[in-house]
C-alpha cells in the first residue's frame, strides 16, 4: 500500500516542474521559483536515458506553454472560431515544448557521453554545456517560422532588477545564468542523495557556477556603471501616454472616442508634455493613417494637451498595399507625417503565409493581409525614436538594429485588446523590460487593454497603476514621465554590437559535436 503510494507520488512529483516555471511567469509572479523549477528534470537527463529523459522534458514543457498560454481563448470573444483558437492554442503548446524535449535529448545524450570519462568533464557539461544548449534552443524558437520569442527564462530575473547581464549578452545570457542556477541545485540534489558523491572535490561544481555567476554580474555592473556615471542621460522628454481602451477594431462600437479622449487629455494637459503616445490601432477609430481625419485628430489631440507631437497606430495603404503602421504628426503645419510599417508581422494574424499567391488566404487574416514594411526610426525634434508595434517588442535583433541605426529611445504601442481580461497583457510587458536593457535604451510603452508605462535600462520600469495598486489593464487611463535619453546618437551596450553571433557558434559547434558523439557510439 505505501510503495503504490510512493509510486503514484513520483509520477505526481515529474510533473511539478512545468507547473512551478509557469508560477514565475505572470499571474502568478513567484519569479525566485525559476531558480530551481528545472533542477529535478536536470537531475533526471545526468541519471536516466535520453528516451525518458525526452519524454518528461516534453510533458513538463507542455504543461509550462499550455498554462502560460492560457489567454490564447480570449481571442474567442473577439470572433476567432473557437476550434481553431483551441487548436493552435494546443499546436503551439506542443511547438514550444519540443524545445523542452530537445534539450532533455540532448543533454541526457552528453550526459551519457561524460560519465565514464573524467570529473573535469562533469565540471564543463554543469557550467558551459547545458546552459548553452537551452540559450541555444530559446535562440531558435525567437527566430525560426518568423520566431515566438515569449517568456525566455532571462526574462524573469530581467523584470526582477538583475538583468544588467542582459547588456553583455541579450536576455539569452540571462536564461543562461537561469539554467547554471538549476544546474547547481541538481548537483547539490546528487550529493544530498548520493552518499558516494558527498566529498570535497564535489563543492566544486557548486561553487564554480556561482563564482561564474558572481563574475557575470560584476562584469555587466562595472559596464552599466562607468556608463552611466561617465556618458548619462543630459536630456528629457515630457511624454502624456494615453491608454483608451477601445475593442479590437474589427468589431467596432458605440462609443464616441473624441469625448473619451477629451476627458482623458484633460488629465495630462496641465502637465505640458511635448509628445503624446497613444496605442497600436488608435487611428483606426478616427480614420486611416494620412487621411484628412487622422491629421485633424492628431492636431485636435496637440491642441488639448499643448504637445507638439502625436505619435499612434492605425492602417495605412499605399496602392493595394495595406501596413500596421505607426505614425508621427506634428502640431506645426510645417512638419510632414512620419511613418514606420510594421516590418515583423505575426503569421495568421496580420497575414496568412502564402497569402499573396494565393488570394484568397486573405480572407482568413483577422485583420487583413499585411505587407511588411522597412526598419527605420522617426525623427521628433531632433531626437531619433525607434519604433514596434505589439509583438516586435518582443524581437530582440530588431530592436539591435534600430539601436545601431542611432536610436535615441524606443516606443513601443500594442493592442492587447485581443486578449483582454487575461494575463497576456502583462506577459507582453514584461518582455519589453529585456529590450531596454539589451539596447541601453529607455522605452515608451502604450497598451490598448494593456500594460502602460516607461522603463529605463537599469530595469526600473514604472507602469500606470490602477486602484488595487497593479498595473492598469482593462481600464482608461493616462500617465505622465519625462523620458530621459541621450542628447547623441550612439550604440552603448556590448550587446547591440556583437549581438547573438557568439551564442549561435557555441551552439552549433556543440551541436555538431554531439552529432559527432552519437554517430561514432552508432
Amino acid at each position: 500500500m505505501i510503495r503504490r503510494l510512493i509510486a503514484q507520488a513520483k509520477k505526481v512529483f515529474w510533473l511539478l516542474p512545468g507547473f512551478m516555471l509557469w508560477a514565475a511567469f505572470p499571474p502568478m509572479g513567484e519569479m525566485t521559483d525559476c531558480l530551481f523549477a528545472l533542477a529535478p528534470l536536470m537531475w533526471l537527463s545526468r541519471n536516466s536515458d535520453a528516451a525518458t529523459s525526452t519524454r518528461r522534458w516534453f510533458i513538463n514543457g507542455f504543461i509550462f506553454w499550455f498554462a502560460t498560454l492560457s489567454w490564447m481563448p480570449a481571442i474567442v470573444k473577439n470572433g476567432g472560431p473557437w476550434p481553431l483558437v483551441v487548436l493552435g492554442w494546443g499546436a503551439l503548446a506542443a511547438y514550444c515544448a519540443a524545445y523542452f524535449a530537445a534539450f532533455g535529448y540532448l543533454s541526457a545524450k552528453v550526459w551519457g557521453e561524460v560519465k565514464n570519462r573524467g570529473y573535469g568533464w562533469r565540471i564543463a557539461t554543469i557550467v558551459v554545456v547545458e546552459p548553452i544548449l537551452w540559450a541555444g534552443l530559446e535562440l531558435v524558437r525567437s527566430r525560426l517560422f518568423g520566431g515566438f520569442a515569449w517568456n525566455q527564462l532571462g526574462v524573469i530575473p530581467a523584470v526582477g532588477g538583475f538583468g544588467a547581464p542582459a547588456a553583455i549578452g541579450g536576455v539569452y545570457l540571462l536564461s543562461m545564468v537561469v539554467v547554471l542556477i538549476n544546474g547547481t541545485v541538481a548537483s547539490i540534489a546528487e550529493r544530498v542523495l548520493n552518499p558516494s558523491r558527498r566529498n570535497w572535490a564535489r563543492s566544486v561544481e557548486t561553487l564554480l557556477p556561482f563564482a561564474m555567476i558572481w563574475s557575470i554580474y560584476s562584469a555587466a555592473k562595472t559596464i552599466d556603471t562607468c556608463q552611466i556615471e561617465t556618458e548619462g542621460y543630459g536630456e528629457s522628454i515630457p511624454v502624456a501616454m494615453v491608454q483608451r481602451n477601445f475593442p479590437c477594431v474589427f468589431k467596432g462600437g458605440d462609443e464616441n472616442p473624441v469625448e473619451i479622449y477629451e476627458s482623458l487629455l484633460a488629465n495630462v494637459a496641465p502637465l505640458q508634455p511635448k509628445l503624446v503616445v497613444l496605442p497600436e490601432s488608435a487611428y483606426c477609430e478616427v480614420g486611416r493613417i494620412g487621411s484628412r481625419n487622422a491629421l485633424e485628430f492628431s492636431r485636435w489631440v496637440c491642441s488639448q494637451t499643448g504637445a507638439k507631437w502625436v505619435l499612434a497606430g492605425g492602417t495605412r495603404f499605399e496602392g493595394r498595399k495595406e501596413f500596421n503602421s505607426a505614425a508621427l504628426y506634428g502640431f506645426d503645419p510645417s512638419d510632414s507625417m512620419q511613418t514606420y510599417d510594421k516590418v515583423h508581422l505575426v503569421p495568421f494574424g496580420e497575414y496568412i503565409p502564402g497569402d499573396k499567391w494565393i488570394t484568397s488566404l486573405q480572407k482568413l487574416a483577422p485583420v487583413g493581409s499585411c505587407t511588411a514594411g522597412e526598419l527605420k526610426t522617426l525623427d521628433f525634434d531632433g531626437v531619433k525614436l525607434g519604433v514596434a508595434i505589439c509583438f516586435e517588442d518582443t524581437d530582440s535583433a530588431q530592436m539591435r538594429r534600430l539601436a545601431k541605426m542611432g536610436a535615441q529611445a524606443l516606443v513601443f504601442i500594442t493592442n492587447d485588446s485581443w486578449f483582454s481580461n487575461s494575463e497576456e497583457p502583462m506577459q507582453h510587458a514584461w518582455q519589453s523590460v529585456a529590450r531596454s536593457i539589451e539596447t541601453g535604451l529607455p522605452v515608451v510603452r502604450v497598451g490598448n487593454s494593456g500594460v502602460t508605462g516607461t522603463i529605463t535600462p537599469w530595469s526600473r520600469a514604472t507602469w500606470l497603476i490602477g486602484a488595487n495598486g497593479k498595473p492598469l489593464v482593462d481600464e482608461s487611463g493616462t500617465m505622465f514621465d519625462r523620458l530621459p535619453y541621450y542628447p547623441e546618437s550612439k550604440v552603448w551596450t556590448l550587446y547591440t554590437c556583437v549581438g547573438d553571433a557568439p551564442l549561435f557558434a557555441a551552439f552549433l559547434t556543440l551541436l555538431v559535436a554531439i552529432g559527432y558523439a552519437i554517430a561514432r557510439r552508432s
